[in-house]
């Protein structure tokens, strides 16, 4: 924002009341000299003047916050230009010489106008490209300060291929959220599509442009058809809008604030007319050139009203037209609002009043009304701007009959009608809720209700004539002895009634007729006997008394219910009557359907951006968020864009003319009649573009794929060297390998599973041998006589009996025999038998089982068993694929026991890793079945709870305020928790993940609100949109922990040592 000086010194008179003008508008401030006094402070430097200003303002306020709203508001202007057509529209407000403020924006409008007519720019054009320029700066400088991997593309090219028929997404090339849902909306306007494609920039487009708006209008016209052309026809799941962004960066100098959206749109939707105005121009003979962009987005309105007794009617041309939402619960209110300013008794009455006011009706409405939903205020006395999270409804099908021009006479009825029903309807609530809400003390009850208490206390049964009844109150407060006292004579009153006062030290009567000691309790003593009813009861009351209250409580109880239910029968009645007032044919003739809703999360000042596009060719909603484009419904987009649901809501409203299905309709074929798709929709030019930037794509997936290729074979390579130097070795050293060595194999040598390959003596060999050599054993014990081969295959039947049996057992979380041997995880998958008994005979084919001689002949016949398979009996893909699933089975165990045991020791930091791996490989095994991985809901509750910790870990100590904490803080949020937090949004459909992440964002979100210096508020706003961010695009992170080797029983008894310290705290279940 701030202005060179020696541009300053050569336009100072001519930029003098745009300086005025600007800053009036940041902080509301009308004080002409405390304006000029500020810019003179400030040497014309904004951000100074607008620091002093605020200063100064919040010691001597200078204005009431709705006086201030309706001067800071950019938004609240609902005259919305088109160019330079905007000049014919202007009301010369410099009438009254006495008012300085009136012609100081005369004079700011006439010095624009002339720069504009020599330079071919407003200098509200010049203002947004300092904001603008200044956001590219400060993305790029962000990006500079933060890891690379957050905005790089997966290295591999086949993830970032785009999947058949689905639409392509936009990169996040820095903060430019807010590019990708604006350009996807407009896309998907089919007719705009057409008219960006088939643009044909203008012939003398190879000469010098004449003025600065066609050197950057007609470039980034050709730039957005190039985007467009990738968008339709692209190989690539998401395409780069750098070519765009970077023409926008060279028209946008000197800002330093982020763009705003919707003045983003303005100035798209401007530099689109501009471009085809030109073509327009070139284009035409002799008749007036018509602009499709003005045709498209552009309507018009009457404004009628009486400015100060004198009648006036303007007609005003609008683009998107701006709607407050504070104060209104759905569209049509913010329309009835806008539409109506001031007192507008008067613009339809005969008398001259002296009243101000104007109504607007439209009289000419665009095929696409957009419209812009003010959901941020300048807060002055905070000075900075605030976000609006209030709710506010809209409607799928909005029917703008009750806003025409030529519905002017029946829509001032029927409002007229509305509000006498309205007032109607305020009397009624107001007796509905002294029902409700009865009763002169500061809590009331429904009458009804008070009524019902009433009865029901008349009509109780009384026990007593005390609450204290039967405490006798002569048992001294010691342990002495108490006697009973004799029972009273009819005519004697009960000596246990007494006061409340004196029964603190009191004993019980006992029914048992004996003596025994009491025993003080002084907080106790006084109580109520459990065995006496505690509901009070009238003490005296007679039948005739209860039966003449009785009635008169339930006749008054019949009619206070009655009334009720007409009185709520009536506000229905009327509440529907509203509701039906525009539901007559005749004012349902104008039908605009929801084309698009632009959606922003966050606060005013750091947020992301993405949009919902409803696809009429498929008749759902579709979400687009910047790489990611997925599938979604009108439920969801209520949950997001009505607001006061977590910090989304909508900031724009695309509709589109229902009866204009022009704007949506796909292209036909002229000759074959077929729907044109692909790059058929595109002409020659971007054609040729398209398919030489597919073939690059193409290019760089065989050159992975070669590569890979390349990788893979230097691993067979040094697999078969590692096995020719195992077969070398002495058979001490020897790993464990249960596959036969044949001579005529050592080129590719078949190896046993990892988990199989343990060397220690303790570990996986030493445990399968002895399962091995007991199966044997009992198999030798049942048939002493039978031949080896007879022996292996009853050894093979006990050893296979005995893992079913431990496969079908039902055994908690703390005892999962499936770490225990890889065919129990086949039988609880329903692996194929081929494999369960080439995975069993490989088990008995183990060189190292045993030395005794029997042993040693059931493994022979096993490894001879295994060469005489044949290829064409087990399938070696399949079987190499079952047990590869089985070891990353093992590797999630290991990720999620180390993950949780360092989660118990309170290491945060190291157990996340772990966590994020074990939920990562778990997901990708129960894909292929439930008994394939672990509890999803258990290892998602860890990972959650983690983040949540290394969250308010990270807040502590940003609020600590020392620097070394604060960037130890932020680093833990950027490097661990942020780039976790797509993963726990991927899945929307786990609520618990996504209020976690709401929770996370919400905590940093509230310092927004607290004063702290200036070097932690840049940190924070640095730091803030990448929180933010709600792209599901998986970015890459720290690389998988390396895992210790641990032998089967190792794992097993760990395992079950976590599990059973989970089961002995809280359900892990129970979430949040």
């Amino acid at each position: 924002m701030t202005v060179e000086q020696n541009v300053l010194q050569q336009h100072s008179q001519k930029h003098q009341q745009t300086l005025l003008n600007q800053l009036r508008e940041v902080t509301g401030t009308t004080d002409v000299q405390l304006l000029q006094q500020a810019l003179q402070v400030s040497n014309g430097d904004l951000v100074e003047a607008v620091a002093f200003l605020t200063e100064k303002n919040a010691k001597v306020p200078q204005q009431d916050e709705a006086t201030y709203y309706q001067t800071a508001q950019i938004t609240n202007d609902r005259y919305i230009s088109v160019g330079s057509q905007a000049d014919t529209n202007v009301i010369d407000l410099t009438g009254d010489d006495k008012d300085d403020l009136q012609r100081a924006i005369a004079l700011s409008l006439e010095e624009s106008n002339r720069a504009f007519r020599e330079t071919g720019i407003t200098d509200e054009e010049q203002a947004i490209s300092r904001v603008l320029e200044a956001s590219i700066a400060e993305n790029k400088a962000s990006l500079k300060r933060t890891h690379t991997e957050v905005w790089s593309d997966s290295p591999n090219p086949h993830e970032r291929k785009r999947m058949e028929n689905c639409p392509v997404g936009l990169k996040n090339v820095g903060n430019t959220c807010w590019f990708s849902a604006v350009i996807q909306s407009l896309f998907n306007l089919l007719e705009f599509q057409r008219l960006v494609l088939h643009y044909s920039p203008p012939a003398r487009m190879q000469d010098l442009p004449r003025n600065q708006k066609e050197h950057r209008n007609l470039p980034f016209m050709q730039e957005l058809r190039h985007l467009f052309s990738l968008l339709v026809g692209s190989k690539r799941k998401y395409v780069d809008p750098s070519g765009a962004v970077e023409i926008l960066k060279d028209a946008f100098k000197s800002s330093e604030s982020q763009q705003d959206v919707s003045e983003f749109t303005h100035k798209l939707l401007d530099w689109l007319e501009d471009a085809f105005q030109i073509k327009a121009e070139e284009d035409r003979e002799g008749e007036k050139p018509k602009n499709p962009m003005v045709e498209l987005f552009y309507g018009r309105f009457l404004a009628v009203g009486v400015l100060e007794g004198k009648k006036f009617e303007n007609t005003e041309m609008f683009g998107q037209y701006p709607l407050q939402v504070n104060g209104f619960k759905d569209l049509h209110e913010c329309l009835e609002a806008a539409m109506i300013e001031g007192e507008i008794e008067s613009l339809h009455s005969a008398e001259n009043s002296a009243k101000s006011g104007q109504e607007h009706w439209f009289t000419e409405l665009p095929p696409v009304l957009t419209f812009e939903l003010s959901r941020f205020e300048f807060n002055q006395a905070l000075g900075r701007p605030e976000k609006i999270h209030n709710k506010l409804e809209f409607p799928s099908m909005l029917y703008m009959d009750r806003y025409m021009d030529r519905n002017r006479e029946i829509t001032r009825i029927k409002r007229e009608e509305i509000r006498r029903l309205k007032e109607h309807l305020t009397v009624l609530q107001q007796r509905l809720e002294r029902y409700l809400s009865y009763g002169s003390g500061p809590k009331r009850f429904p009458l009804a209700d008070v009524l019902q208490y009433a009865m029901e206390f008349a009509s109780s049964k009384p026990v007593c004539t005390s609450p204290v009844e039967d405490i006798d109150t002569t048992a001294p407060p010691g342990g002495t002895i108490a006697q009973l006292p004799p029972p009273a004579s009819a005519g004697e009153q009960p000596d246990a009634c007494v006061s409340a006062e004196g029964s603190g030290s009191g004993l019980q009567a006992s029914q048992q007729q004996q003596q025994r000691v009491s025993i003080h309790k002084p907080f106790t003593q006084s109580r109520v006997p459990p065995d006496l009813p505690m509901h009070p009861a009238p003490r005296h009351i007679t039948e005739e008394e209860l039966r003449v209250l009785e009635s008169c409580l339930h006749r008054w109880r019949s009619e206070v219910e009655n009334d009720t239910r007409d009185l709520q029968a009536s506000i229905s009645r009327i509440h529907r009557t509203i509701e039906l007032m525009y539901s007559d044919k005749s004012m349902m003739q104008v039908p605009y359907r929801l084309h698009a809703v632009l959606v922003h999360e966050g606060q005013a000042n750091a947020g992301h951006y993405w949009a919902y596009i409803y696809d009429r060719h498929h008749q759902r909603w579709m979400k687009y968020n910047d790489i990611a484009v997925t599938k979604s419904s009108w439920e969801e987009l209520v949950r997001d864009s009505f607001g006061g649901y977590r910090n989304a809501s909508a900031y724009c409203l695309m509709y589109i003319d229902d009866k204009k299905p022009f704007l949506i309709q796909e292209e036909f074929d002229k000759e074959t009649g077929q729907m044109l798709s692909g790059l058929d929709k595109l002409p020659p030019d971007l054609k040729v573009f398209v398919e030489a930037d597919n073939k690059l794509f193409e290019r760089e997936m065989e050159e992975w794929d070669a590569l890979q290729a390349r990788k893979l074979q230097q691993e067979k390579l040094a697999l078969a060297a590692a096995a020719a130097a195992a077969a070398a070795a002495s058979v001490a050293v020897q790993p464990m390998s249960t596959e036969p060595c044949s001579p005529d194999n050592t080129a590719a040598p078949q190896h046993d599973p990892e988990y199989m390959e343990q060397q220690s003596p303790s570990g996986d060999s030493k445990h399968l041998q002895e399962d091995t050599e007991r199966a044997i054993s009992k198999a030798a014990a049942e048939h002493d006589e039978k031949s080896p081969e007879a022996l292996l295959n009853t050894a093979m039947k006990v050893e296979y009996t005995r893992l079913l049996r431990l496969a079908q057992e039902d055994t908690p979380p703390e005892r999962d025999y499936r770490l225990q041997h890889v065919i129990v995880f086949f039988i609880h998958n329903e692996a194929p038998k081929k494999i369960v008994e080439r995975t069993l005979l490989m088990q008995f084919a183990d060189r190292n089982l045993g030395f005794d001689e029997r042993c040693k002949s059931i493994m022979k016949v096993a490894r001879a068993k295994l060469e005489l398979i044949k290829p064409d009996e087990v399938n070696m893909e399949e079987y190499e694929m079952w047990h590869q699933d089985y070891r990353i089975f093992r590797e999630t165990s290991v990720f999620l026991l180390i993950g949780l045991e360092l989660f118990m020791k309170k290491s945060f930091v190291e157990a996340l890793m772990y966590l994020i791996y074990a939920y990562q490989y778990n997901k990708e095994l129960l894909a292929k079945g439930p008994y394939r991985g672990h509890d999803e809901e258990l290892i998602a509750h860890y990972r959650r709870e983690c983040l949540l910790k290394l969250n308010e870990y990270a807040a502590a100590l940003f609020e600590t305020g020392e620097e070394a904490k604060v960037n130890t803080g932020l680093s833990i949020m950027n490097d661990l928790v942020v780039p976790c937090l797509p993963l726990l949004l991927v899945d929307e459909m786990e609520e618990k993940d996504m209020v976690a992440v709401e929770d996370m964002r919400n905590r940093w979100c509230s310092y927004l609100g607290q004063e702290m210096e200036p070097n932690l508020q840049e940190k924070l706003t640095d730091f803030l949109p990448k929180l933010l961010d709600c792209s599901t695009e998986i970015k890459s992170f720290h690389e998988p922990p390396k895992l210790p080797s641990y032998s089967t029983l190792e794992l097993f008894e760990r395992f079950g040592r976590v599990m059973t310290s989970l089961t002995m705290g809280r359900t892990p279940a129970d979430g949040r």
